[in-house]
């Protein structure tokens, strides 16, 4: 059954609750188009998903709605309907580092706020004692399971158990570029509106910190540089952010500044 599921196309995101109209509040479905998906054809589910869900998803009211610009972020990303499925867009820089075999699946939620003095994008800084990247900034998130339905189920999943974001709080746009990180992980990370009333809760065992960063301050490439680290012998360059008590760098810095490339290449 799993294999005929994933085989039909769907806008399911794993928020599978509906709001006061009738509809999900994660795919932007009512609920006679969920009961009646599986015998739509193929052309009219990808219309829906394509034309009909995101117009509702910026109707008046919405979470993507109080966010500035959200018309442009929105045709920046890829869309939810279809995550991508390239290698990642620096997977040319690992190929020889890399061990053998295909990487392991991971998503992230690069979240943003609205706040009255600008929009906020909000990180973690992991608990020290971890075994891999503790004490690193980075986005909630983890390696895609496989109960998850795509990588924006696995990154809501995630959210929600390392800092108790729920579903009512948060609303998907769109993915960035998969990105390959050093410890054989393609991460995928997901781009989401989170309601300004909503409070993290840290998980300890995983989160030491929440906190925001305003996203102009991100999008500024004078506030990005680029350092030299030494890998097994080898100098790798990565990108990282200074930030008053905090060092954003690596997989997050590289994740925030390709939103900002597309950004910069959307009109």
């Amino acid at each position: 059954m799993d294999a005929v599921r994933r085989a039909i196309s769907s806008p399911c995101i794993g928020i599978c609750s509906l709001d006061g109209g009738g509809r999900c509040r994660g795919c932007q479905r009512t609920g006679e188009e969920i009961a009646g998906w599986m015998r739509m054809s193929e052309q009219h589910r990808q219309q829906l998903m394509r034309d009909v869900l995101p117009a509702r998803a910026l109707e008046a009211g919405s979470l993507a709605a109080t966010l500035p610009g959200h018309e442009r972020l929105l045709r920046a990303l890829n869309p939810l309907a279809s995550a991508p499925s390239d290698k990642g867009w620096n997977y040319g820089e690992l190929a020889d580092l890399l061990p053998p075999g295909p990487p392991a699946e991971a998503a992230v939620l690069a979240g943003l706020v609205p706040r009255p003095q600008g929009v906020q994008v909000l990180l973690t800084r992991r608990t020290e004692t971890l075994r891999n990247h503790g004490g690193q900034v980075g986005f909630p998130g983890g390696r895609i399971e496989p109960g998850d339905r795509n990588p924006a189920a696995a990154a809501l999943r995630e959210s929600g158990e390392e800092i108790a974001l729920p579903a009512e709080r948060v609303q998907a746009l769109g993915y960035l570029d998969p990105f390959v990180t050093i410890s054989s992980f393609r991460v995928t990370p997901l781009v989401a509106v989170i309601d300004p009333a909503f409070v993290p809760v840290p998980q300890p065992a995983e989160v030491a910190e929440v906190f925001e960063v305003p996203l102009d301050f991100l999008m500024d490439p004078a506030n990005l540089r680029q350092v030299e680290i030494d890998h097994r012998g080898r100098i790798r360059h990565v990108l990282e952010y200074t930030w008053p008590g905090q060092r954003i760098w690596g997989a997050t810095a590289a994740i925030l500044y390709n939103l900002r490339r597309r950004l910069e290449q959307t009109p």
